[in-house]
């Protein structure tokens, strides 16, 4: 009855198998590279899609299979994977965007020479992942969390010819290490303290569900969240360590779309999602998720308004939907922020690749140097208005449904928060909207030498699939029907549904996309009203609040300067007193070689002279 679900382990084999395959081909199997990326992904794809249809059956139950990794003195460590629900839901999320970016990459990456090691690349991302989401337990959890980091890396400085490139890979290599060490400690100590020193899922279920702590305190579960927490601020670009992920929009616009917007930084929802009973047993964790969440979802809202570049726009978008999703979470409601990570990967993936086929055509990621392209790039313009409704909240589009279900719960639970939300949202209906007229409505403010049409059918298709998904995906999920609450939580967590949220969701996104066309669009109210009236508030938001420069002051000058000021220590105290002992010792060497030179009166004065010291010695020490 549950074939699927009992071989599901295979699905992250078929990306590593393409992986390894493009490995040892080479770089000049450009066309076979392709297909064999491709067809890896399309494996796991379908393979997840049969899983996740015995899932929906009413008999499903969860399955884990493992065996024995490492004995260490009494503790056995044990390696093997876990079908939920949950991370069904995740593994089809996962392969779905997957396999179109493989598809859409054979279009954008076609002129690339490396286009066999970028497919490689993903495919290893996809492989990682996919591990990463069917792990059952938190030491293979973690493996894959640093796999995934590493893909990452890979990925942002793919082009690593452009210095920009290169510091963008390793700003987000070493911003999400901070992250991770926070992750590393939890898993620490939630070892130290888990009964039989157990790290499995299952059991941190049972022991943080079903009071079975036993030795673990209040203090100690706030201590073990709050470490994981900081693995979920590393990876899913919460503030403060957001700031990695707008610069890492130098890597290939495919991979924005796979890693940024979908699935990588979707990870560190997935961990407060699989340890959601640790914070669950600490209101302060749950309080600082919250607000952590809410703060980042305002912050970078108003970041994204300011912003010219098109892919560092939709970078800003993203931290503040994750911010949402972590709000939701903190608030207490699994359901709300997983839908959300569910219709946001699809509507967000829809509008980076069509950011792609924008930037294939116009060769400028520059918003103010577009214009007009409506006319000529149809099926991306309508592509990019499904996604730019669906993110903007409007019904009956899919982030409506996601979003409504975040700021019911918050209405219930935290109005503070559901302030904050609504604010959120205004001003994602806002920049969007301004995104969206500037770049394909008006007169278009293109060299004439630049010839624009439509990107190929390979790029455009994945478009339309994700147009289509992001139409529909929010219906499983709605006020009057609340099937994927139920089938997450298995009905454990309670529904919330208000009539004001709905209103006042609706209300800011139809206010925010107005306004952005009246000063974009229409051009009745002046776009540089703001800026004129108040220069400083455009220049904060453009600086991104400064947050790069404050870092530079705060932790990377005074970090260099203390390397600066070791290394000074090295050379001038540690290297000239080794370069003294050498220097003392080779001429220690050559004077005893003179002396020992076989000339009898050489020896002889040398023992005089040995006499006299020692005369001296002896009678001295009368005078001392």
């Amino acid at each position: 009855m549950d074939h699927f679900t009992q071989t599901a382990w295979l699905i992250p084999l078929f990306p590593l198998a393409a992986f390894l395959l493009l490995t040892a081909l080479g770089r000049s199997y450009r066309k076979a590279g392709v297909l064999i990326g491709s067809i890896g992904s399309l494996a796991a794809l379908v393979m997840s899609l049969l899983v996740l249809f015995e899932r929906l059956g009413s008999d499903a139950v969860d399955y884990s299979n493992s065996f024995k990794w490492i004995d260490f003195g009494d503790v056995t460590f044990r390696i093997g994977f876990e079908v939920t629900n949950l991370n069904a839901l995740m593994l089809v999320i996962v392969t779905v965007v997957s396999f179109l970016v493989n598809v859409y990459s054979a279009g954008y990456m076609k002129k690339d020479e490396r286009i066999t090691v970028f497919y490689g690349y993903v495919a290893l991302f996809t492989f990682a992942m996919l591990g990463l989401v069917l792990s059952d337990n938190m030491l293979i959890f973690y493996i894959f969390w640093e796999l995934v980091g590493v893909c990452s890396f890979l990925l942002v400085g793919f082009w690593y010819a452009k210095p920009a490139a290169r510091a963008a890979a390793k700003k987000a290599f070493i911003v999400t290490r901070i992250g991770d060490a926070g992750l590393l400690l939890g898993i620490i100590v939630l070892f130290w303290y888990m009964p039989g020193h157990a790290l499995d899922f299952s059991n941190i279920h049972n022991v943080f569900n079903e009071g079975q702590s036993g030795a673990i305190t209040m203090s100690i579960t706030t201590s073990i969240a709050l470490l994981l927490f900081m693995g979920v601020i590393g990876k899913s670009g919460q503030f403060p360590l957001h700031v990695w992920l707008p610069d890492a929009m130098e890597g290939p616009t495919p991979i924005s779309a796979l890693i940024h917007a979908a699935t990588m930084v979707a990870a560190g929802v997935f961990l407060l999602a699989r340890t959601f009973d640790i914070f669950e047993a600490s209101a302060a964790a749950m309080h600082t998720v919250a607000y952590f969440g809410g703060f980042t979802a305002i912050f970078a809202a108003t970041v994204a308004i300011a912003q010219k570049d098109i892919k560092r726009i939709l970078a800003y978008s993203t931290i503040s939907q994750l911010g949402y999703m972590v709000m939701a979470m903190g608030l207490g409601s699994m359901t709300g922020g997983i839908f959300h990570l569910f219709t946001h990967a699809f509507f967000k993936a829809l509008l980076f690749l069509a950011a792609g086929s924008v930037i294939h055509a116009v060769h400028t990621q520059n918003i103010h140097e577009m214009g007009g392209l409506s006319s000529k790039m149809r099926v991306t313009t309508w592509t990019f208005a499904i996604g730019t409704l669906s993110l903007s909240g409007i019904p009956p589009f899919s982030g409506f449904w996601s979003k409504d279900t975040i700021l019911a719960t918050a209405l219930d639970e935290n109005p503070f928060l559901f302030a904050v939300g609504l604010a959120a949202a205004f001003c994602t209906a806002l920049y969007m909207s301004r995104l969206f007229f500037i770049v394909f409505t008006g007169k278009s403010r293109l060299p004439h030498s630049v010839e624009v049409k439509e990107s190929s059918k390979v790029m455009t298709i994945p478009l339309l699939v994700l147009a289509v998904i992001s139409i529909g995906a929010g219906f499983v999920e709605t006020p009057w029907n609340g099937w994927l609450g139920r089938w997450l939580t298995g009905g454990a967590e309670e529904a919330h549904a208000s009539g004001a949220a709905i209103v006042a969701s609706i209300a800011v996104g139809v206010l925010g996309i107005y306004i952005g066309w009246l000063m974009y669009g229409k051009s009745s109210i002046e776009r540089g009203v703001t800026s004129a009236r108040m220069p400083w508030v455009a220049n904060v938001l453009e600086k991104q609040y400064y947050m790069n420069e404050f870092y530079a002051v705060a932790i990377v000058k005074p970090v260099r300067g203390l390397g600066k000021g070791l290394n000074a220590i090295d050379e001038y105290v540690i290297g000239v007193a080794v370069r003294f002992i050498g220097l003392a010792a080779g001429a220690g060497s050559r004077m005893l070689n003179r002396l020992n030179n076989g000339q009898t009166q050489t020896y002889g004065l040398t023992a005089m002279i040995g006499l006299v010291v020692i005369i001296v010695a002896i009678v001295g020490r009368r005078f001392w």
